[in-house]
């Protein structure tokens, strides 16, 4: 079955995984499989102020939507795309006297459209929303009641004056948004800003080790008078090579876990078992649990003690984190490697994580140094064990890159720029800001490389310079969330 631009991929049903997307015909790394528009979408709650409500980038100066004083826009040009969708939430939210949350907002705008469209198949979607999977029946006692205070929620902000409809298919649509709902980043990819329903995506089912990959694309604001000023939409990407008649997946989560621990994420967000070969085998799991080799092996007991150390000090590195109080992260990083080091391998991944955390809080404390020698330590591990084009692997290389050229070490900061580069020209496209800001970075380090390899002394003098122009801007403050998962889950 294809549909209006979906004609490389078809829809098909197996026993026991249900729907699920196969491709048409081949497909190399790189390659966008198909580009989907949001069928609706909303800006977080709490930063409805500082994102575009249309195309979901951050913007410095916003314009306010003069009826309801809520909604807000790069633009003019973001300002009339979004009317359609915000008229009746416009005057909905005006005789409310306040905007609900972004769960009742996402439910409205989907039931607008339905009210404007009807619930069958919309233009270049393989499926109704009518067909999308709500899971409702698979909620627990919280989920039920969360359920029930929306739909409340809900009832109490549509206006009498819009299409009624039955509380079991307002529930449908909650239980959809819940299970489908797609977390849509700023244009940089590295903070979550909304959630939006993408029917085609929600088919491609998921696997550990993917085949395919999703970016958020936030359109392209030079084209003024384009059509694509404001055309959001997420792109499915192909990771390997893919042949005709092969099933199209995507990861739901983290690969940098263990089975068992991806299995439970999995059953508990998403209501299946994963039944995928690298969690059937448990691959890599050896190499994440992997403690030192050598003549002094140590003992189960030692690495049991060290592994409860770990997760107790991420434990007060997170509260830490919360309150700001990074020398102290930095104090509990280096206590914990001290105890770690000589007990983990290098691909543990309780190791890895204090390494992450410490490389990039040292970055953003400015003591690059340290930063670049933990940050290659983390990459060469994560190097071990994601795909080899996946997109978080990509994000961290480049980090360390950064990390390393703040450092002065221009010859491996040249080199994981390049090397990240290379992965995110495959996860997110040669057009999309990230991969742009990085060809930028390659071409400038690449230059630095050049006078670094002339005259080592010229260079530094140069560089002392030039960093007082910053070329390369410094680190910004670390975040407390990890990098945006790729389906939302309401908390």
């Amino acid at each position: 079955m294809t549909k209006g631009g979906m004609e490389s991929v078809e829809l098909f049903t197996t026993e026991g995984k249900g729907r699920g997307l196969k491709a048409q015909k081949e497909f190399l790394p790189g390659d966008v499989i198909f580009a989907e528009p949001a069928y609706a979408a909303v800006v977080f709650d709490s930063l409805t102020h500082v994102i575009c409500h249309t195309c979901f980038k951050r913007q410095e100066k916003l314009h306010r939507c003069g009826q309801c004083k809520f909604a807000y826009y790069c633009d003019r040009t973001c300002q009339r795309a979004a009317w359609l969708n915000h008229k009746n939430e416009c005057s909905a939210i005006k005789r409310h006297g306040k905007a609900p949350s972004e769960n009742i907002r996402l439910a409205a705008r989907i039931l607008w459209k339905i009210e404007r469209e009807g619930s069958g198949l919309s233009e270049g979607c393989l499926v109704s929303i009518d067909e999308l999977q709500n899971h409702v029946n698979s909620f627990g006692e919280e989920e039920k009641k969360d359920l029930r205070t929306d739909v409340e929620s809900f009832l109490e902000f549509w206006p009498p004056h819009c299409q009624q409809f039955g509380m079991q298919f307002i529930s449908h649509i909650f239980g959809v948004i819940s299970c489908n709902g797609f977390t849509l980043s700023d244009q940089r990819g590295l903070q979550a800003v909304g959630v939006g329903i993408f029917p085609n995506l929600c088919q491609a089912n998921h696997d550990c080790w993917p085949n395919c990959t999703v970016v958020f694309n936030n359109g392209n604001h030079e084209a003024v008078r384009s059509m694509f000023h404001t055309q959001m939409r997420i792109e499915l990407r192909a990771l390997s090579k893919i042949s005709p008649g092969d099933e199209l997946t995507v990861s739901y989560v983290d690969f940098l876990n263990l089975s068992e621990e991806r299995r439970k994420q999995l059953k508990k967000q998403y209501y299946f078992d994963c039944a995928c070969e690298h969690c059937k085998k448990q691959v890599k799991d050896d190499l994440m649990l992997a403690v030192k080799e050598g003549e002094s092996k140590p003992s189960a007991d030692t690495v049991k003690e060290v592994i409860q150390f770990s997760k107790d000090t991420l434990e007060k590195i997170n509260k830490a984190r919360m309150e700001g109080l990074y020398h102290e992260v930095v104090k509990l990083c280096r206590d914990c490697l001290k105890k770690q080091e000589p007990v983990l391998g290098d691909t543990n991944i309780y190791l890895l994580r204090i390494l992450s955390i410490a490389s990039e809080v040292l970055s953003y404390l400015q003591m690059f140094e340290e930063a670049a020698d933990y940050a290659k330590r983390m990459v060469d591990g994560y190097l071990k064990i994601y795909h080899p084009n996946n997109a978080q692997l990509g994000m961290a290389v480049m980090r360390a890159g950064v990390t390393h050229w703040h450092a002065g070490l221009i010859e491996a900061g040249h080199g994981l720029i390049c090397k990240a580069y290379a992965i995110l020209l495959i996860t997110h496209g040669p057009s999309h800001p990230i991969t742009k800001d990085l060809e930028a970075m390659r071409v400038q380090t690449e230059m630095e490389l050049r006078l670094f390899q002339q005259n080592e002394f010229m260079y530094y003098k140069m560089r002392e310079a030039a960093l007082k122009n910053q070329k390369i801007q410094v680190m910004p403050e670390p975040s407390n969330e990890n990098a945006p998962s790729l389906f939302h889950k309401k908390e």
